[in-house]
């Protein structure tokens, strides 16, 4: 389900907020947090971060401007990059404008034009950046000793850029904007200087510039100033005076256009009170009539007046509309709505009303607005109604934007997975009392599609999957819903079909999609999909277990060849087993994301140096105070596709307890196939080294022999940047297939276990000491440590000595056990082996 944005309102003015609220609120997007005070707000972001500040400027002791300084302090639990809009009651613009920029904050709206948040926050919202305060400035000073002391200077106002040549100065001011150029016109540079002030101003007559001169003649300093400079200062001079100097020139026309509006104000309150009433309600009724249309509707709804608004609104003439029915220029689908509430209005059931709907332009545009009607009695009685129209379409647009970004898939365009939640509850509740509606569930999987991925590259993957989308909008018609639930995984709700159609529709998808061919650069290539089918009747209309029953026959689907579709039944026995282990695969899941994990250790015996090489770590997971063993678990997480987080949790404590533990010189950890191609793996293994701080080289990664030949080139890959961390690697089970031999060589590992079922068994059988031997044999001609698993016996540990095998693992050494077990028994195990 996607979140909801969090958006924190500051106002000291309940009836403030209120409105805030109820201009946001129909988006369905902002989860609204309300404080009424400054400290009351900041309380709250020690705490806790949000996604979106709303403030006034009187918010209390700490005001607005000073409030965002905070949150852009980076001192708070909010990241200091949140975006912060300023509603003054009141302000000048410019004022406004250059104070935002100093306190980096993102948008000033006066609460009299608060109807434009929406658009507002959409456009913040999409743009906001890392915030800094600090000006531009182009430095033009060929020493380099001075040009590091000015810029030394100037940080904490500016961020300096030094060139050392005009033509460098030149180059860099047209590609970028800059709010201060510092240039030396010193004696010695007096023309280049000039050449390069006159450049400035023509590309940009507006541009401050300051420059540095190291003489005192009076006409030189006038030249430069008739050239069009903002300031300078002579040598020697003081480094403070330079910074003062820079910072005024920088903001000279913000000074100045915001004096002349500040001016402006106090010019006003200066009039007499009765003047500037009389001049304020002559612009209010200006404002009020010049962006707004106001119309005169009679008793049938035909205009009787309307201003000339309605002409830059509308596209048509006055005199062509009056007489004309209002709804003859409305949209078809918002006829009736406008004739009921009139019909309303002019009845007196209400006095007021206000509807949203389209206008269609003389260009046959659509165009959002809003409309406000009133009914008004003359003196004698005879009704009419007033109504207002206001464009309200930009509004709209970034209203639609918001809830389109909020309801659908970014990569597909699909409906997301919090719009299939709500839809699935609708439809299922919509089917309450009726016996003859019958709905359908289609749950979509896509077969292999982490090969793609893997070996194609996400870039790859992304085609596919807006391919795919494309293709079920080619066979499913428009009264159906499609969505993308997430990674490769759709689902769709099929309204009013039955259980045959619905079939018949899931074997068009199937067919659909194997049928189309995908492109990779030169090369072409099939997938195919797996789809679990469930109803949604009178008798089967609980929304999550409709869910449920559609992922059980996705997975029956997978586990009978993929490439099919599957009805859920509660006969089918498969499916009956399939959900105790997705179940079981759940509280699985669930261990593992709330770290009920236990990892013992098995010591790897040295057999040339009699002591304890390495141990591995191996798994038990905590599930209802019992200790769970891998081979009852990683099935449920097979199915799930979710080893990678079994493997992700075995890592981190790994290395936590090398770090805790000094015991713990080296470990091995086992790798599923399914997260050694991960591309998550090797980050995830980073950071735990770097937040642990435990070197690589104690840790030695295991993968079975079969699974690193399924895809040998990138277990090649992988092993590679391990060896590059410095992590040692070892292939498990090596053995089980002994035409694998040949690819050895062609893995970088450092260790090769030997498979421990030819182990067991090597003194009873001849075939499988003479496997142990072979592999033994290959691996040290790799330049591979050989170990040997299963080592139950003292004669199998004076075997595998004889042979020359380096490592031994079993019960006779040492069974695995948790840390605190192992610290006592190091001693004896040692002390037992060493003896013999």
């Amino acid at each position: 389900m996607a979140r909801q944005l969090n958006l924190l309102i500051v106002n000291s003015s309940q009836q403030e907020r209120s409105t805030i609220k109820n201009t946001l609120q129909n988006l369905d997007v902002f989860t609204f947090i309300e404080c009424e005070d400054s400290q009351n707000a900041l309380q709250l972001l020690k705490k806790q971060a949000v996604d979106v500040v709303i403030t006034g400027l009187d918010v209390g002791k700490i005001d607005g401007w000073r409030f965002s300084r905070m949150v852009r302090s980076g001192l708070l639990k909010t990241p200091k990059n949140t975006p912060i809009v300023l509603i003054p009651p009141i302000y000048c613009e410019r004022i406004a404008e250059t104070t935002a920029r100093s306190y980096s904050i993102d948008a000033v709206l006066p609460f009299e034009r608060h109807r434009q948040l929406p658009h507002t926050l959409a456009n913040v919202l999409s743009t906001h950046l890392e915030k800094s305060s600090r000006l531009n400035l182009l430095l033009l000073e060929p020493n380099q000793q001075r040009a590091d002391e000015i810029c030394q200077h100037l940080s904490l106002s500016f961020a300096c850029t030094h060139v050392n040549t005009t033509n460098d100065a030149l180059s860099l001011f047209r590609q970028n904007s800059y709010a201060i150029i510092l240039l030396d016109a010193t004696a010695t540079r007096a023309n280049a200087a000039k050449e390069l002030v006159d450049s400035i101003l023509k590309y940009n007559p507006n541009q401050a510039i300051v420059t540095i001169i190291d003489n005192r003649d009076a006409d030189y300093a006038e030249q430069l100033l008739l050239l069009g400079v903002t300031d300078f200062v002579r040598e020697p001079y003081d480094i403070s005076i330079l910074s003062k100097v820079c910072d005024h020139a920088a903001r000279r026309e913000d000074f100045m256009v915001s004096y002349a509006e500040f001016e402006e104000k106090v010019s006003q309150l200066s009039r007499s009170e009765q003047n500037y009433k009389d001049l304020f309600s002559a612009h209010q009724r200006i404002l009020l009539h010049l962006n707004t249309v106001v119309m005169e509707l009679d008793q049938q709804g035909l205009i009787r007046f309307i201003n000339p608004a309605w002409e830059a609104l509308s596209g048509f003439g006055i005199k062509a509309s009056l007489g004309q029915p209002l709804s003859q220029f409305v949209s078809q689908e918002y006829q009736l709505e406008l004739h009921d509430m009139l019909a309303l209005v002019m009845s007196e059931q209400q006095q007021q009303a206000k509807i949203e709907l389209q206008l269609n332009n003389q260009k046959n545009c659509q165009i959002w607005v809003e409309c406000r009607f009133q009914l008004i009695r003359n003196s004698t009685s005879k009704a009419t109604v007033t109504a207002t129209l206001d464009n309200i379409h930009e509004r709209k647009q970034a209203e639609l934007q918001l809830r389109h970004l909020a309801l659908h898939d970014t990569l597909t365009g699909l409906h997301n997975r919090y719009y299939f939640d709500q839809q699935l509850q609708n439809i299922c509740s919509s089917v309450k009392g009726l016996n003859d509606v019958e709905h359908a569930l289609l749950y979509i999987d896509l077969d292999h599609f982490k090969i793609i991925n893997d070996s194609k590259g996400h870039q790859q993957g992304d085609i596919v999957l807006k391919e795919v989308s494309q293709l079920f909008g080619e066979n499913i018609s428009d009264e159906h819903l499609v969505f993308r639930i997430g990674g490769d995984e759709f689902a769709i709700i099929l309204s009013n079909t039955n259980l045959l159609d619905a079939h018949i529709v899931a074997e068009s998808i199937c067919m659909a999609i194997e049928k189309h061919k995908f492109h990779s650069e030169e090369n072409s290539y099939s997938i195919s999909c797996s789809i679990g089918l469930t109803q949604i009747t009178l008798e089967n209309h609980d929304a999550n277990e409709c869910l449920k029953q559609a992922d059980i026959a996705l997975y029956v689907a997978k586990s009978l060849g993929r490439n099919l579709v599957h009805c859920y039944s509660k006969e089918d026995a498969s499916n009956n087993t399939l959900q105790s282990g997705l179940e079981w695969g759940h509280s699985v899941r669930e261990a593992l994301q709330n770290n009920l994990i236990e990892l013992h250790y098995q010591p790897i015996w040295d057999l040339k140096n009699n002591t304890i090489a390495y141990f591995e770590a191996l798994l038990r997971l905590v599930v209802k105070n019992e200790l769970i063993h891998p081979n009852q678990f990683i099935p449920a997480l097979e199915l799930l596709n979710d080893t990678f987080l079994m493997d992700k949790c075995v890592i981190r404590h790994a290395i936590a307890a090398v770090a805790e533990h000094d015991e713990l010189n080296q470990i091995a950890i086992n790798l599923s196939a399914q997260s050694f191609l991960d591309e998550r793996l090797l980050p995830h293994i980073q950071a735990c080294l770097v937040e642990y701080q435990v070197p690589a080289e104690h840790i030695i990664f295991e993968i079975t022999e079969s699974a690193s030949i399924n895809n040998l080139s990138a277990t090649q890959a992988m092993i590679a940047k391990l060896n590059q961390l410095g992590c040692h690697f070892s292939i498990d089970d090596f053995g089980t297939g002994f035409s694998t031999f040949s690819y050895l060589k062609q893995l970088p590992a450092q260790h090769v276990k030997i498979d421990g079922s030819f182990v067991r068994d090597m003194l009873n059988d001849p075939i499988d000491l003479a496997l142990v031997k072979a592999v033994h044999d290959i691996s040290h001609s790799l330049d591979k440590r050989s170990v040997a698993e299963y080592v139950e016996n003292i004669e199998i540990f004076k075997a595998l000595k004889e042979i020359g095998v380096d490592y031994a693992q079993g019960f006779f050494i040492a069974r695995p056990m948790p840390i605190n077990e192992l610290k006592k028994a190091i001693p004896t195990i040692l002390s037992s082996k060493t003896i013999r």
